[in-house]
C-alpha cells in the first residue's frame, strides 16, 4: 500500500504545555481522511507541522515514503489552513495567474480548465472581495489544485457554508479523490458533513490519537440498534437467545443490551419480555451517527 505520509512519535510542546503526544498515523493514497476532535485537541497543530509552519518537538515524518526529504515532498502538495488566501482585488483568474507564478506552473490552461471544475468558469472579471464564501471556498481549492498536488490538507473547509455550498464542495473533494487519487486530510467540526465524504477517519482529543478507522468500520460501530435495559441481565439475554432466537446482540454499559436485528418487532420483544417476569427500564430503536460515536469516544459536547 502507497503511503503519502507517515507520522512516527510526533510531539509538540510551547512552553511547558505537550499540545501532541507522541502521534503515530499513517496515510493512505486516494483516501479521503478526516481529521476530528474538540477545540484544542491538536488538530491544527498537526496540518501546521506537516506543512513545515511548526517544527516538532521530537518524532519523525515521512513523505511519499521518502524519508527526510520534506521539502521535496511539501512540493507535491497543496495546504488552505484556516481560510485560503486570495486577493479581493484581483478576479478569480487573476488570482490562479498570481499562484501559478507562485510554484512555478508553466500550463496557464489549467488555469480555465480548474475555475470551470469548481464552478467558477463564469464570473469573468468580477473581483473576488464580492465573491460569497462559498465562492473564496471554492476559488481556495482552485488554487491549491493549480500545482496538480498529489495530496491536499484543508483546515475546516466547510465553515459558514450554506447546504448548497456544502453540496458543491463534497462533489468538489469527492471528485479529486476518486478521479485523480489526490489524497485529501481534512479537519472539520461539522460531523455530518465528514460522514458523507470520507473514507476513513482521525480522532484525537487532549493531543493524542485515540482512534483510526474506515468508513466501512464505523458503520458497523455505528449501526442502528434496539437498546433495552431491565432488571436482569443475564435473564434478558437468555430470552433473548433462546425464547425469540435473535443472536446478533451485544451487551454494553449501564448493563445494556444492543440488538441489531428484528427492528419490526418491537411489540413481540417488548411482550416475551415481560411475559418471563423482566421489568423494561428502557426499549428504544437508537440510530447510530458518527456525531455519536464521536461523543462517545471524546466525552462532552461537540463544540
Amino acid at each position: 500500500m502507497e503511503y503519502v505520509f507517515e507520522a512516527d512519535n510526533i510531539s509538540k510542546s510551547y512552553s511547558k504545555k505537550q499540545v501532541l503526544k507522541n502521534i503515530s498515523f499513517h496515510l493512505k493514497k486516494g483516501h479521503i481522511y478526516g481529521l476530528i476532535g474538540p477545540n484544542g485537541a491538536g488538530k491544527t497543530t498537526v496540518m501546521r507541522i506537516m506543512a513545515g509552519l511548526n517544527e516538532p518537538t521530537g518524532g519523525t515524518m515521512q513523505f511519499f515514503e521518502k524519508k527526510g526529504e520534506d521539502d521535496f515532498g511539501r512540493s507535491r502538495m497543496s495546504f488552505i489552513l484556516e481560510t485560503p488566501y486570495i486577493d479581493g482585488g484581483m478576479t478569480a483568474f487573476e488570482n490562479m495567474q498570481y499562484i501559478r507564478y507562485v510554484r512555478g506552473v508553466a500550463d496557464e490552461s489549467r488555469i480555465n480548465e480548474l475555475l470551470t471544475f469548481v464552478g467558477l468558469g463564469d464570473v469573468g472579471k468580477k473581483p473576488a472581495k464580492h465573491f460569497s464564501l462559498g465562492m473564496r471556498q471554492r476559488l481556495g481549492i482552485a488554487m491549491a489544485l493549480l500545482p496538480s498536488p498529489e495530496f491536499v490538507v484543508l483546515d475546516e473547509p466547510f465553515n459558514g457554508l450554506d447546504p448548497e455550498g456544502f453540496a458543491d464542495l463534497r462533489n468538489i473533494l469527492h471528485e479529486m479523490a476518486e478521479k485523480d487519487h489526490i489524497t485529501i486530510l481534512i479537519s472539520s467540526h461539522i460531523l455530518k458533513e465528514l460522514s458523507e465524504l470520507c473514507t476513513d477517519y482521525i480522532i484525537i482529543r487532549n493531543g493524542e490519537i485515540i482512534e483510526m478507522l474506515s468508513d466501512r468500520e464505523l458503520q458497523e460501530k455505528c449501526r442502528s440498534y434496539i437498546s433495552i435495559r431491565t432488571d436482569d441481565l443475564n435473564k434478558t439475554a437468555a430470552v433473548l437467545e433462546d425464547t425469540l432466537h435473535i443472536q446478533n446482540y451485544k451487551v454494553v454499559e449501564n448493563d445494556e443490551l444492543h440488538i441489531f436485528e428484528e427492528f419490526d418487532k418491537l411489540k413481540k420483544i417488548s411482550r416475551t419480555i415481560t411475559d418471563n417476569g423482566l421489568t423494561i427500564m428502557k426499549l428504544v430503536v437508537e440510530e447510530g451517527s458518527l456525531e455519536e460515536y464521536y461523543l462517545s469516544k471524546v466525552g462532552g459536547h461537540n463544540e
